[in-house]
């Protein structure tokens, strides 16, 4: 797989859990850049793409995790 597909898959991962307002996802995208990117919903977000993969990520994988482009990265290293 990609890093194309991979942003294909979030793409719709994001469209499904920001509901309110349109996210275009690309590396450089943080969670300073969507209103509706809270604890919550960042937790709905690694659940979404870890069931989309197939893994799971480890707690410091997640704490590591800045912006898209990071999560790519490691969806990649992961399958």
């Amino acid at each position: 797989m990609n890093e194309d597909k991979i942003i294909e898959k979030l793409q719709k991962i994001f469209n499904d859990i920001f509901t309110e307002q349109q996210v275009i996802v690309s590396k450089n995208l943080s969670a300073n850049e969507v209103d509706e990117w809270d604890s919550l919903n960042h937790i709905n977000l690694i659940v979404a793409i870890e069931n989309e993969f197939k893994f799971k990520f480890t707690l410091e994988e997640i704490q590591s995790l800045k912006t898209v482009g990071d999560t790519i990265k490691l969806i990649l290293q992961k399958i």
